[in-house]
């Protein structure tokens, strides 16, 4: 099919509060989005959400081949009948907070995933997102503006939490536009934002167990408002913090992605 025979407006589908559903519709913002994202001829691209193909339609069109993961089982015949005869894009009927991205990888090709994402499970999903890095050359998301700019903030700020700290463990975060709630359908009640997640080639401050970082990172921020002393007193000492150059009276925001890394590191070095 051609690209002006696509007319998502022709979809009699009205958008799903359980499944956080809002459409993008706006013209505008949907060509910034795909400059932003600078789809190649060489490119296998995963769309998470396609829901009424706003941006699919650009980039089943510009990529060797496209996968997109969507829920929402009443769209799916849509999608089939506006992309199916191209024979390089495919549809899985899926959660993505539980599908397995690499499943997707052919050969040792580097994934580029898209979607505008469903608010209301923006966070575990990004959780589980980067957690396939590795495979992954890059990552645009369309989110809340209030995730993004935790995302991207660094310490001391108000916004700089759990999913500031794991997120740039990964990924260089770049806040890349502001959307406004017209561009949608229905339009939801917040600021949304673009944010472009590029995974590290080589991770700046590598720990030795991924695991244990994101259970210090986890119990230092469930009591955000208290010191790091007492948001870890249950894995390590005052003075343990002190012998590692870290003041036990910092609150969490306080800390470096780097100081997190060295806690986890040295409760690693604890174990038998």
């Amino acid at each position: 099919m051609s690209k002006s025979s696509f007319d998502s407006k022709a979809i009699p589908h009205k958008a799903r509060k359980r499944f956080g559903q809002n459409f993008l519709h706006d013209p505008a913002v949907i060509n910034r989005i795909i400059r932003s994202i600078g789809p190649r001829s060489s490119d296998h691209i995963v769309e998470i959400g396609p829901g009424q193909g706003a941006l699919t339609n650009q980039l089943q069109h510009a990529a060797a081949r496209m996968d997109v993961v969507e829920l929402d089982r009443d769209l799916i015949p849509w999608l089939k009948l506006q992309f199916s005869l191209n024979e390089n894009f495919h549809i899985h009927e899926a959660d993505a907070l539980r599908f397995d991205f690499a499943s997707l990888r052919q050969a040792d090709e580097q994934l580029r995933i898209v979607g505008n994402l469903p608010y209301n499970i923006s966070t575990p999903l990004i959780f589980h997102l980067v957690s396939y890095a590795d495979i992954v050359e890059d990552m645009h998301f369309m989110l809340q503006k209030e995730v993004v700019n935790r995302m991207a903030s660094g310490p001391g700020g108000n916004n700089y939490g759990r999913l500031s700290v794991m997120t740039q463990y990964y990924c260089k975060v770049d806040f890349v536009f502001h959307v406004g709630p017209d561009a949608f359908n229905p339009p939801p009640k917040v600021d949304s934002a673009i944010v472009r997640l590029t995974p590290y080639k080589e991770l700046p401050h590598p720990c030795k167990d991924i695991r244990i970082l994101d259970q210090v990172v986890k119990n230092a921020f469930a009591m955000r408002r208290k010191t790091i002393r007492n948001g870890l007193k249950t894995l390590m000492s005052s003075d343990e913090l002190e012998q590692l150059g870290i003041d036990p009276g910092l609150r969490p925001e306080r800390l470096s992605l780097e100081s997190f890394v060295k806690i986890a590191d040295y409760l690693d070095s604890k174990q038998p």
